[in-house]
């Protein structure tokens, strides 16, 4: 299974930069795994939230394959914990060729990414930044990956 991370806009900060490639990384030697980065969208002072999220939308659309199973992280979705995400890895690992985790613009998901959507994911129920969340995910993803290997990383 190739397992695939789409963001809207590049990683600014050196210091979350600097973990989400160091866990890319790590997380590379237990399966393929890729980060895709959607250009931020220019001249949005004369757009509506609305607008820009169709705009965003239409990029990430274009990303997807058909077959793909398509994950956005998303305050309203399900919550898990790291075991249980990691047995939720595993799997999509038996029936799933591309998993596809999205991780939206400032405004969201337009409706049509809601409704390509397989899942939601929620990492908490607090608020962090996006460049922030990309750096949880990714050591999430990596947790995972040392769970489901039966490694030390994690601890219970």
């Amino acid at each position: 299974m190739k397992t695939e991370l789409i963001v809207v806009g590049k990683t600014t900060d050196k210091h979350f930069q600097a973990g989400i490639e160091d866990y890319t990384e790590r997380i590379s030697h237990y399966q393929p795994f890729s980060i895709t980065t959607i250009p931020e969208l220019k001249n949005t002072k004369n757009l509506t939230e609305e607008q820009q999220k169709t705009r965003e939308g239409e990029l990430i659309l274009r990303q997807l394959q058909s077959g793909d199973h398509v994950v956005l992280l998303d305050e309203h979705g399900k919550e898990m914990r790291s075991v249980d995400f990691a047995s939720w890895i595993e799997k999509r690992q038996q029936t799933v060729r591309r998993l596809i985790f999205v991780i939206g613009g400032p405004y969201g998901f337009s409706e049509e990414v809601y409704q390509r959507c397989n899942e939601k994911i929620s990492l908490s129920k607090m608020t962090f930044s996006h460049q922030m969340v990309r750096l949880i995910f990714t050591e999430q993803l990596y947790r995972a990956c040392t769970i489901i290997k039966g490694e030390p990383y994690h601890h219970e």
